[in-house]
């Protein structure tokens, strides 16, 4: 065959599949022509502006429903609201368990990584197994009706004794392993709420502890604090026990007020660290037979700050979701305080470390500037203004580098992350901050007590007694039961403390089998000072 000729055919094949897609094109155009023709009389809604009528109502006779019928969907819809709010929240308050692991490392010495690492992670499992088996009954059994849930009233045993007329609630009886009685979708969305939580106070510690911890003694304290340690407080102040009536009993404000868990959560996790960090000791290196101090670096100072970042991010829902109502719009002022006293905590402390301590403006300050503000507002977020909030961020920015001080040079409790510093000081300062800022615009009938929530700059000294009163009471039982805890856990691991050799080479081979960083040399006799 001539050249010619195939080349005459190829062209003819090119022209036949070109018509051929042609043909299939004008198909399609046709097809999709006579779809819009056949939709034609329906009317879209991009603004969603006339999305949503009465068709969407429940009802038995579609589009005609009755009165109770409509009464029964804005109830339900206003509980709907409230519950995807309270999930929600509480998602974003699991994810700052990433903001406290990164921090943590960070903080911390490279031949550690994996070990810091995997506490962080397992306190989360062990911390809600934990609180799935006793620690919801213990804190909540007795909580009474989740009013902005549905009106759910199962949670209603809580133990108490009685003394001299006034009765002190101590535990709650229902609800352990989430059975009797409480399969309720009210009960189940409190309990994921509230577990996030009890799992910011467990991690605390982790901090404190951080690098001579035996994994062991860890694992057993994980499950206890969020079983047993955690929920009793909790129960004093969120589940309707004694600290919660003392506005009822004798007259104190509203008793004691801790909006989203200065106390509760953070004050507790404090104390624990502080007692933890004291009875495990200093790491080797830290201070020298003068008493002087040698720093210890952290390996990883920006993975540290952006997770506070995470954690600052998670903290709009731990204290905007502590609302348990996504229809109170209270819950902006929530927010708003809570970023504003974030911003002067970390502002405070960059100046007061720049001009007063190391003329440096210490990034790792700042950062536990801005996590001591965070601390600080938790508890008074909802009943004070912004300036008030303003300045309970400044005081916490410079407390914490104060506080930070006085335990690793007076006391000598080396706390390698500022842990109770930032948690077990700014706690404390956070609940006695409620007491002198709550302004009265808020809190009607908080703890049964009627009237609004009002502190001691606005009239009410009762209610800074009653704050006081719950700091004084945080610290004897959570030292008290954190150190007998410790203890036991000591008993049944051979110590709490691993031995020297493990802290020199580094916990993450001895005590997990791998390291954090495989295929990276590491000079780790640099990493440990040597002391004079």
């Amino acid at each position: 065959m001539k050249r010619e000729t195939i080349h005459y055919i190829i062209n003819k094949l090119k022209k036949i599949n070109v018509m051929r897609r042609f043909i299939l094109m004008i198909l399609m155009v046709l097809t999709v022509s006579v779809a819009n023709l056949a939709y034609a009389g329906t009317t879209s809604d991009p603004a969603g502006t006339t999305t949503g009528n009465v068709n969407d109502i429940t009802a038995v006779t579609p589009g005609k429903p009755t009165k109770s019928e409509v009464e029964n969907q804005v109830g339900h819809n206003k509980v709907a609201i409230n519950m995807v709010w309270v999930l929600i929240t509480g998602f974003l308050v699991m994810f700052m368990q990433a903001g406290f692991a990164l921090v943590e490392t960070g903080l911390t010495r490279a031949k550690n990584a994996n070990h810091t690492m995997a506490m962080n992670f397992m306190v989360y499992a062990l911390g809600m197994i934990g609180f799935f088996i006793s620690g919801f009954a213990i804190m909540f059994g007795g909580f009474g009706t989740i009013g902005t849930l549905g009106g759910f009233g199962g949670l209603s045993h809580e133990f108490a004794i009685n003394i001299f007329g006034h009765t002190f609630g101590l535990f709650g009886t229902t609800g352990f392993l989430l059975s009797g009685g409480t399969y309720d979708v009210a009960v189940f969305a409190l309990f994921l709420f509230e577990m996030v939580f009890m799992d910011t106070t467990a991690t605390i510690p982790t901090g404190s502890m951080a690098e001579r911890w035996k994994f062991s003694s860890f694992a057993i304290y994980g499950l206890l604090v969020g079983g047993l340690i955690y929920p009793i407080f909790g129960n004093w102040v969120w589940g309707g026990g004694w600290l919660s009536q003392l506005g009822h009993m004798f007259g104190l404000g509203h008793g004691v007020v801790d909006f989203a868990g200065s106390a509760v959560v953070h004050m507790t996790g404090g104390v624990l660290a502080l007692v933890g960090a004291k009875m495990i000791g200093p790491r080797v290196g830290k201070y020298n037979k003068d008493g002087s101090t040698n720093a210890i670096p952290g390996h990883n100072i920006p993975l540290a700050i952006v997770g506070c970042f995470i954690l600052a991010f998670g903290w709009f829902g731990f204290n905007s979701g502590s609302s348990l109502a996504g229809g109170d719009l209270r819950i902006s002022v929530v927010a708003v305080n809570t970023m504003i006293a974030s911003a002067t905590g970390a502002f405070a402390s960059m100046l007061y470390m720049w001009w007063f301590k190391t003329k440096k403006p210490d990034p790792t300050m700042m950062m536990n500037g801005m996590l001591a503000g965070l601390v600080a507002i938790t508890a008074p977020c909802a009943f004070v203004n912004v300036w008030s909030a303003a300045i309970i961020g400044l005081v916490a920015g410079v407390l914490v580098i104060e506080a930070s001080f006085f335990f690793e040079r007076k006391l000598k409790i080396d706390d390698p992350v500022g842990a109770i510093s930032v948690h077990g000081v700014n706690g404390a300062w956070g609940v006695l901050a409620l007491g002198l800022f709550a302004d009265g615009s808020y809190g009607s009938g908080w703890n049964g007590v009627q009237g609004t929530v009002t502190g001691l700059f606005y009239g009410d000294a009762s209610q800074f007694v009653a704050q006081f009163i719950g700091v004084i009471t945080n610290i004897i039982y959570v030292a008290a039961i954190g150190w007998t805890v410790f203890k036991i856990t000591g008993f049944f691991t051979h110590g709490i403390r691993v031995n020297v050799d493990a802290e020199l080479e580094g916990l993450d081979v001895p005590e997990m089998g791998i390291e954090g960083y495989s295929g990276v040399k590491m000079d780790k006799n640099s990493e440990t000072p040597l002391a004079r």
